[in-house]
């Protein structure tokens, strides 16, 4: 899915190179070669050679990977929707703001707790 997510941000007319995926990515070009063969075998990516330079292979999305990414952002969007509408803007802010406390007071407990074992 995050090739996917990938192509779709970087995609130009004749495909992205696989390198450029991989660095968006922060991953080794062979993963996104891997991968882009299973994708291509469930027709979400096409694979074809760069004609200026037979050694790059560049990836596209096809339709049915389209279709699929358009049919989940519908389906992400409502969720968000129902999950959101929950809070107000100020709520919701106010729960980011517990939510960073607790993360802060997690990692200074985890700290504590992994200089506690080192002394014993």
């Amino acid at each position: 899915m995050m090739i996917l997510m990938a192509l779709t941000e970087l995609e130009e007319d004749d495909g992205v190179p696989v390198n450029a995926v991989a660095k968006l990515m922060r991953v080794e070009s062979g993963f996104i070669t891997k991968h882009s063969k299973e994708l291509e075998s469930k027709r979400f990516v096409r694979r074809k050679s760069d004609a200026n330079d037979a050694r790059y292979v560049l990836l596209s999305l096809t339709d049915i990977a389209r279709k699929s990414l358009a049919s989940i952002a519908r389906q992400q969007e409502e969720l968000e929707q129902f999950v959101f509408d929950y809070l107000s803007i100020q709520e919701f802010a106010k729960l980011a703001g517990c939510l960073s406390g607790l993360r802060s007071r997690l990692e200074k407990a985890r700290l504590h707790a992994a200089l506690n074992s080192e002394t014993d």
